[in-house]
């Protein structure tokens, strides 16, 4: 059985606002908890123009505050940018306050640029041993065993902790911890089998976790018939492609004909970040998401699905449920 899983950029839309981008992250995780997805995820961004998710914990509080039953957490929380001691009372807290719901999913990129990183009051660290000793600290003050006592936090080591990545790094990193671990192959496709690969081969059981669990990020633009969703997925390529040019901005409204009109460097660089993709009516996704599962033995999904139309969003949302849990259960 793979579990289907919600990542949130909180996507602000061109004309729209930050407080209608937070109302519909409400709306779609109190769809997803109706239909049984296991987690909704957000992401830590900072200085983007079109992701309002950047005060992760307090978005995260939010959501887990309007639903019943999924879990809610951060995927991830960029670790760089933070004392290990505020994070851990940061999901302290919010594991007080909704015990048994909170993940804490943890990167080592800042997330932003160098600027905003500076801006964060944080060192531009370049020691790459220093994530896993934050990683380490983070559990201690958890475990109720670092010199200062976190509260919220310390003996609290039920929070799910997981390692992210895009690398290498992360997977081996996970594999040696004994965590779950996250792949990005919604953007970062290149290295997803190796780093399975490195992951499975190398985990050690511990007192967490006592065999490799994976989950993949994948994309999935699902819509009644194949030509609507690619027409609807526009919206995401158009902000890519600007992300990628140095030109980041808001979720843009679909355009008929976007791939069609790009030139060939630009449409190699979607054709590369789409590998991980399902797109097109229940049918296309069913099989696309199947054999997206099937070769890569993923133990979980967590589906972005970014769309300009928060109504096509949720029918995205309510079909990938339809032919993947519905499937499963």
């Amino acid at each position: 059985m793979t579990a289907l899983s919600i990542l949130d950029l909180a996507p602000i839309n061109e004309g729209g606002s930050a407080a209608d981008s937070f109302a519909n992250t409400v709306d779609l995780a109190r769809l997803a908890d109706d239909l049984g997805y296991r987690r909704y995820w957000m992401a830590e961004h900072h200085g983007m123009v079109g992701i309002a998710s950047a005060a992760t914990a307090v978005l995260i509080g939010h959501v887990a505050g309007a639903t019943r039953r999924i879990r809610v957490g951060a995927g991830g929380i960029m670790l760089p940018n933070h004392s290990p001691l505020m994070v851990a009372e940061q999901f302290g807290t919010l594991d007080a306050l909704y015990p048994g719901r909170i993940d804490l999913g943890l990167g080592r990129a800042p997330g932003t640029d160098p600027a905003t990183s500076r801006a964060l009051r944080r060192d531009l660290q370049t020691d790459p041993h220093a994530f896993p000793q934050d990683v380490a600290e983070l559990v201690s003050y958890f475990e109720g065993t670092a010199p200062v006592t976190a509260v919220p936090g310390a003996g609290q080591d039920k929070i799910q902790i997981w390692i992210l990545g895009s690398s290498l790094f992360g997977a081996r990193l996970a594999a040696q911890l004994g965590r779950p671990y996250s792949f990005a192959s919604h953007f970062a496709p290149a290295r997803l089998h190796e780093a399975l690969a490195v992951y499975r081969s190398e985990f050690r059981p511990s007192k967490y976790l006592d065999q490799p669990y994976v989950m993949l990020g994948y994309n999935v633009f699902a819509a009644d018939s194949d030509d609507e969703a690619v027409y609807l997925s526009s919206s995401w390529q158009q902000s890519f492609v600007r992300l990628r040019s140095g030109n980041p901005g808001r979720l843009p409204p679909p355009q008929a004909g976007y791939y069609e009109s790009l030139p060939e460097p630009a449409q190699g660089l979607l054709d590369h970040v789409l590998a991980c993709t399902a797109m097109g009516s229940p049918d296309t996704v069913a099989r696309q998401m199947r054999e997206f599962v099937e070769t890569t033995g993923a133990d979980e999904l967590i589906i972005n699905s970014s769309m300009f139309d928060h109504a096509a969003r949720r029918r995205s949302v309510d079909i990938a449920a339809q032919v993947m849990i519905d499937d499963t259960n």
